[in-house]
């Protein structure tokens, strides 16, 4: 891939994820990328337009619709990835196909404003989870068998954050 098409893909660069725990700053900071992704989305597609968003935003990638879409449905996960990571021993998680999922029917059928409200409702909940995790509680792991790896609730959180981000970008790309 080159430089070009890597700016395309990564907007916003590749997810850094951290080695340690993350400070109490850390954690507010990244939080607060969480609350604002719904208005910041919201946003971006009325920038975008109605028949901007079923454009893709790089040639082969997902058009603004399923770009939305998608990010609902990846932090529905998340958010079950947190809620088993706190309630069981290094649960192992389910993946999905997100390719197979931006493809669905109710995809295309579904207007965005679905799941931007969605994704909005889901966002309060996670939050306000997210603001009572003790310290103890963001060092509590799950493991993905997918990608064959153990990460703590931190490294989940900056991963979230990053994503939202990363969509983002895609959708601002849209506006160009």
């Amino acid at each position: 891939m080159n430089a070009s098409e890597d700016s395309l893909k990564y907007p916003v660069g590749r997810p850094q994820l951290p080695n340690g725990p993350l400070t109490a700053a850390e954690h507010t900071a990244l939080i607060q990328q969480i609350a604002d992704l719904p208005a910041q989305l919201t946003a971006a597609a009325k920038a975008v337009g109605g028949v901007g968003l079923e454009r893709p935003y790089r040639p082969g990638g997902w058009n603004g619709r399923q770009v939305i879409h998608h990010v609902t449905d990846s932090h529905l996960n998340a958010y079950v990835r947190f809620r088993l990571a706190l309630t069981e021993d290094n649960p192992t998680i389910k993946p999905y196909e997100e390719a197979a999922w931006a493809e669905l029917p109710d995809v295309a059928a579904t207007p965005i404003t679905v799941s931007l409200t969605l994704l909005e409702a889901l966002h309060s909940r996670f939050v306000t989870l997210l603001h009572h995790l003790t310290e103890e509680q963001w060092q509590r792991t799950f493991y993905h068998p997918g990608n064959q790896r153990t990460s703590t609730l931190d490294q989940t959180l900056a991963l979230y954050a990053w994503h939202g981000r990363h969509h983002l970008g895609h959708l601002q790309l849209l506006q160009a």
